[in-house]
Parts: structure tokens; C-alpha cells; sequence
């Protein structure tokens, strides 16, 4: 019989006690929901950390309860597996030679960690719809040939200080974001990428962009 589960994973109904203690496992739960319900656009950075800050901290079931009381709720099918929750898997490996470019675009989820094996083939990692469940990605990186392309979005900070750069051109353009915006995601590239280039760059503009921004300077002098 399916039914309605908290977040927390435990079912609602009579009988329940909110003043059970909450499990790292509890927090946990939670705390991807929070992600996840910010990468939707339903929760500001700034309600993201507060919660999360309340989530992490809380010692009853009843304190998680309140931080995702006015999100969905999440549905279980008659066999126990819960519907309408992304998965987070905590590695995902690629690996590929010598065939066609690599994609991630989208609303994409992100792991906790990103292994790429690739030769002389194109990568493209689109963080600019993606789900992020966690505040820090790694990327270990063996890659020889072709380019690696990172496109980010406001709040993505991207560390290359511990990828070691072989006969390969780094093209960092960093986003001309305000400097009290919030770091949602830090990105670490770590490993090799030899020949070829890495570039880390911000989304290109849209025709409709690219005519505001002409036409802006236009309107200023008139």
C-alpha cells in the first residue's frame, strides 16, 4: 500500500512521536532535499544555508519535520521504493576512447565525486541546470587530448590548483557576479589533462542578451 513519507523517511501516522531522535541518516535525508529543492528554484541561497545550518544541527525528528514542511512531499510505491527522489550516486566514472563528445546538460544530478578516463575525446559538464545535493564536487581527472569544457553559473566557484596541466592551454573566464554572492558550489579538479585545453567558462549570452546588452549603452547616451 502506497503512502506519504516525511523526508526523513519515516511514515506519518497515528502513534508516531515527533520527539524521537534524529540519526545522522535523518539529517542526511534532509539535508538532499534541501539541495535538491534549491536546485528546482523552490528555496533562495540564503534560506538553503539557514536551513541547512537548523538541519545539520537538529536533534529531533520534530525539528526536521518544520524544514520541509512547506516542500513536496515524497511518495513510496507498494514495494518501498520511494518515488519522486533524485538519486545521488556518490561516483560516477566515464569512461571513453577515441569516439564522440561527452554531454552532461540539462537538469543533470550531480555525484559526490566525477571520475573522467577519456582520450582524445570532447567533455562538457553543464552546471547551469544541474541539481547540486552537495556542497563540493571533485573531478579526478585522466584526460589526454581534445578539450574539457566546464560551463558554471552564479555561486559555482571552480579550483584547478590541483589538476596538473601537460602541453594544455587553461581558459578560465570568471563571471562578473556581485561579490557577496554565495557560494553554492565548489568544484575541484584535481589529477592530469595533458595536450588539448581545459576551459572554464560562464553561459554564452542568448541573441535576446546579446541585443540588451548592445542596446544598453545606446539608451544611456541618448
Amino acid at each position: 500500500m502506497s503512502g506519504e513519507i516525511s523526508p526523513t523517511g519515516k511514515h506519518s501516522g497515528p502513534g508516531s512521536s515527533p520527539e524521537l531522535r534524529a540519526s545522522h541518516a535523518d539529517r542526511d535525508r534532509v539535508v538532499d532535499v534541501l539541495r535538491i529543492a534549491a536546485g528546482d528554484g523552490r528555496l533562495t541561497a540564503d534560506e538553503l544555508d539557514e536551513r541547512l545550518e537548523t538541519a545539520l544541527s537538529a536533534r529531533t525528528l520534530s525539528e526536521l519535520a518544520v524544514l520541509t514542511a512547506d516542500l513536496p512531499a515524497v511518495s513510496t510505491t507498494t514495494d518501498g521504493i520511494t518515488a519522486g527522489v533524485v538519486e545521488v550516486k556518490d561516483v560516477i566514472r566515464i569512461e571513453q576512447v577515441f569516439s564522440g563528445a561527452i554531454e552532461r546538460t540539462g537538469r543533470w544530478v550531480l555525484p559526490r565525486r566525477l571520475e573522467l578516463a577519456v582520450t582524445w575525446c570532447d567533455v562538457t559538464l553543464d552546471l547551469t541546470e544541474a541539481v547540486f545535493t552537495q556542497d563540493t564536487l571533485r573531478i579526478d581527472v585522466a584526460m589526454a587530448g581534445k578539450s574539457l569544457t566546464l560551463v558554471t553559473r552564479p555561486g559555482v566557484e571552480v579550483d584547478v590548483d590541483g589538476l596538473t596541466l601537460v602541453h594544455c592551454k587553461l581558459r578560465h573566464h570568471r563571471m562578473g557576479t556581485p561579490p557577496d554572492t554565495p557560494t553554492t558550489l565548489r568544484v575541484e579538479l584535481v589529477g592530469q589533462k595533458a595536450h588539448g585545453k581545459v576551459v572554464v567558462r560562464p553561459p554564452r549570452r542568448t541573441f535576446g542578451q546579446w541585443l540588451l546588452r548592445r542596446s544598453a549603452p545606446l539608451s544611456a547616451g541618448a
